[in-house]
């Protein structure tokens, strides 16, 4: 396949696979050879093995990191302290893309930026939607009550008061109280249901603050 025409092909996706580049073609090593030759060039980007997007100036949008991460890893989801930070719940800024998967956890490093994964149990694969990332782009992204239970989940003592306070979380009136609860309760761990009391307390003091003032 020649540059052109290859870069013809793809420039409406801001990833792509190496499935896409091998349709249609009876010779998939020489394909690949080319697409290793481009990457050493400096005209694709590998994120990992199979995982491509176009290099600038070729590339008409640089993919967000929201859809890198789900593409890093198939069955994950942005959540912990990503999506708290999203979501403008925590005020610290977050440098690591984090998700959840029920595959194996690891981490990668990519141009980027650097994705972190935790593994979860495929019952607690959950509360997560597909939404705009940017003007054309989408991924799929845990509900701000989903992030904070996964965060507890996923860390030992994560449901102490402690802990849970030195998270200093804001904006909790964007938080739905009820989901919460019904979230904690659906995996039938006290864990989660001792912490989702907690922030529901946190919830109920800051919107009565909100009411007296």
């Amino acid at each position: 396949m020649e540059l052109n025409r290859f870069l013809e092909s793809v420039k409406d996706e801001v990833l792509f696979e190496t499935s896409l580049l091998f349709a249609g073609t009876e010779r998939p090593q020489q394909a690949q050879r080319q697409v290793a030759d481009w990457v050493r060039a400096g005209q694709v980007v590998q994120l990992r093995r199979g995982l491509y997007a176009l290099a600038e100036p070729n590339a008409q949008a640089k993919p967000h990191p929201f859809v890198v991460g789900n593409s890093l890893v198939p069955a994950s989801y942005i959540s912990i302290h990503m999506a708290l930070s999203y979501y403008s719940l925590i005020p610290e800024h977050v440098a690591v893309v984090t998700s959840v998967t029920t595959q194996r956890p690891g981490q990668w490093q990519t141009p980027y930026g650097r994705f972190a994964f935790q593994h979860v149990q495929r019952d607690f694969f959950y509360g997560f939607e597909y939404r705009a990332v940017s003007q054309t782009q989408y991924a799929y992204v845990a509900l701000p009550e989903k992030a904070l239970l996964d965060l507890v989940y996923i860390r030992p003592g994560g449901d102490k008061p402690a802990f849970l306070a030195s998270l200093r979380l804001q904006n909790l009136d964007q938080l739905n109280v009820e989901r919460l609860l019904v979230f904690a309760d659906r995996l039938g761990k006290q864990k989660l249901k001792q912490a989702a009391q907690f922030i529901a307390h946190l919830v109920r003091e800051e919107l009565e603050g909100y009411q007296v003032l």
